[in-house]
């Protein structure tokens, strides 16, 4: 009896490891990067997986018509806050810019990754900025006093929270 039970015992040991195995040979993502990287391809949050991406176009007709889209929209990036990568912005097709942050601050992209492609997955809203946070913003991309005091009224725009990226390489 004791036997039969070390048995199945290693057998149930290894069949777990052998599924955990697995899961450490799939895609690999960071929450930890701050500043800027030698290398920017990678996945950063959640790993964005799949390759079903709704277009910019269809994001902004569905959060205009419904004031909310879910789901991943590919882009390239922008403007980077200098500070920490704790924002980017990417332009939309009707001429505006989108401002993307992450889901609970939980991570951060690198300030050295503007003008790569990149793959987004999260939520999109119709959203108003009130002027103190628009000039906190100015003052992360290193806008000048003058610039900043220039802010006097709030700012209605799309904006995402991303619970996952992925930066591809540049081609």
């Amino acid at each position: 009896m004791k036997k039969s039970f070390l048995i199945i015992t290693a057998m149930a040991g290894m069949l777990a490891f052998s599924c955990q195995q697995k899961s450490e040979v799939a895609e690999t993502t960071t929450y930890e990067v701050v500043g800027e990287v030698e290398t920017v391809p990678g996945n950063y949050g959640n790993i964005v997986q799949g390759e079903e991406i709704s277009s910019t176009a269809e994001m902004v007709s569905q959060v205009e018509s419904s004031g909310e889209f879910s789901g991943k929209i590919a882009g390239e990036i922008k403007e980077v806050c200098n500070k920490k990568g704790c924002w980017f912005s990417m332009d939309l097709p009707n001429g505006e810019t989108m401002r993307v942050t992450f889901k609970d601050y939980g991570f951060f992209l690198p300030t050295n990754s503007q003008g790569f492609p990149i793959v987004i997955e999260g939520v999109a809203t119709l959203t108003e900025t009130d002027v103190e946070t628009l000039r906190h913003y100015a003052e992360d991309q290193g806008k000048s006093k003058e610039e900043i005091a220039a802010i006097t009224e709030p700012e209605r725009k799309i904006s995402f929270e991303a619970t996952g990226a992925r930066i591809k390489a540049k081609v």
